[in-house]
C-alpha cells in the first residue's frame, strides 16, 4: 500500500508543537487591519491551540500525515 499524502492546505496552516498540540495562527492579519480595534489587532499576534477535542486533534493529525 503507498503512502498517504498530507493534506498541503493543512499542513500550512498548522504546525506540530514537540509536546503533540496542534498550534495555528488567528485568521485575517493580512490585510484590512485598520478597520480593527487595538484589542482585536494584539489578540491576533497570538498562536491557538487546537486540543481542545481530541478527536478533532488525531483527525488533523491525520490529514497531516504525523505517525504520533
Amino acid at each position: 500500500m503507498p503512502k498517504l499524502k498530507s493534506n498541503k492546505k493543512l499542513s500550512k496552516r498548522f504546525t506540530l508543537t514537540a509536546t503533540g498540540k496542534v498550534k495555528s495562527r488567528k485568521p485575517g492579519q493580512s490585510h484590512f487591519n485598520g478597520r480593527n480595534t487595538g484589542k482585536e489587532t494584539r489578540n491576533k499576534r497570538r498562536d491557538t491551540s487546537f486540543n481542545e477535542d481530541a478527536a478533532s486533534t488525531q483527525t488533523l493529525k491525520l490529514y497531516l500525515n504525523i505517525k504520533k
